[in-house]
């Protein structure tokens, strides 16, 4: 079992920082960051607190993955932060590995958000002991172009201020992976926006419950076969969430990828999946079939199965608490996570 942490209140401290790309540093996009900040001031309360090295450009990120891990380390350790927010994901966050200290990070149990190459830092947090919430970034979701999408608020506002079972997770209504250049003179023109189809079971049958863990499926690659790679026992009876990322990685490389968790051992462990839509829903279809093939090859074809989720790579998305207990209900395409995730 994870530590949970606590609860955010309005008037808590909230650290950013930059642990793969440093974007939210750079001239052009300083902007960017600043609203991203604002929408945690005005519409959470919220008191942004920037770490001394997050803001110093891509450049300087790059060359120093210890000042990276440092900021990390320090958000942890400082009491007055109750929550660490990632600006942005990106594609080396790997290279922060031996700066961790992972008994830091347990004696300092604290909310941790990102998405994509946050998978790193999650599976940090979770060798640590303790609960992460993949979900929004500042560059992207809070920093929406015009305004944050009412369901982005609601799921901050549901996990992370909240004690109460979070429950059923709906869809939302609608999604965009539109990329609108991060330009100034672009803030104010919306993204455009699809109507969603919800929901879809491509196999298995009935309800399964399970503890969630996953992440960004080509991050996961970077993890595999070092210290901060789950061991088989972490995955039994578990749920395991996979998204892919902007690259739109093509089919053949997810099903290697699946082929490698059937071989270790993992799918005859796990007790359900949930799957992220793909961005722009590029090989929507393609990666179904893949999860099907890969799982019949392991002899899991009763795994129940959930598509279509909205936690990876578009918007606007929820939040998964990694440890929680979860739920895939076949019979109405139904998933909730059914306990609190934060104190």
């Amino acid at each position: 079992m994870v530590i949970k942490p606590k609860k955010l209140h309005r008037g808590d401290k909230i650290a950013t920082v930059s642990l793969s790309w440093g974007g939210a540093g750079d001239q052009d996009i300083a902007w960017r960051y600043e609203q991203g900040a604002k929408r945690l001031e005005e519409i959470f309360g919220l008191e942004v607190v920037p770490m001394p090295n997050s803001l110093k450009g891509s450049q300087y990120i790059y060359e120093n993955p210890e000042a990276r891990a440092e900021d990390l380390m320090t958000a942890f350790q400082d009491k007055e932060i109750k929550g660490i927010i990632s600006n942005i994901g990106g594609d080396d966050s790997i290279r922060l590995l031996p700066y961790i200290d992972f008994e830091l990070i347990n004696q300092n149990p604290k909310i941790f958000m990102g998405f994509s190459d946050s998978t790193v830092t999650h599976l940090f947090c979770y060798k640590a002991g303790i609960s992460s919430f993949y979900g929004p970034a500042i560059l992207t979701d809070f920093a929406e172009n015009v305004e944050m999408h009412p369901y982005t608020i609601e799921m901050v506002q549901r996990t992370l201020f909240s004690s109460a079972p979070i429950g059923e997770i709906l869809p939302p209504p609608e999604w965009t992976s539109e990329f609108v250049a991060w330009e100034e003179g672009n803030k104010e023109r919306k993204r455009k926006m699809h109507p969603n189809s919800g929901y879809e079971v491509i196999q298995g049958e009935g309800v399964v419950q399970g503890r969630l863990i996953g992440g960004c499926v080509e991050v996961l690659e970077f993890a595999k076969g070092t210290s901060i790679w789950p061991g088989l026992d972490n995955f039994d009876n578990s749920i395991l969430f996979l998204e892919t990322s902007e690259e739109k990685p093509h089919p053949n490389l997810l099903r290697y990828w699946l082929r490698n968790y059937g071989a270790q051992g993992i799918l005859a462990s796990i007790n359900g999946m949930i799957i992220a839509k793909p961005k722009d829903e590029k090989f929507y279809k393609e990666y179904q079939e893949v999860i099907q093939t890969v799982l019949k090859e392991y002899n899991r074809e009763d795994l129940p199965v959930l598509y279509n989720l909205s936690f990876g790579h578009t918007e606007p998305r929820f939040i998964l608490p990694y440890g929680a207990m979860a739920e895939i209900d076949c019979e109405r395409a139904r998933f909730s996570i059914v306990e609190n995730v934060v104190e």
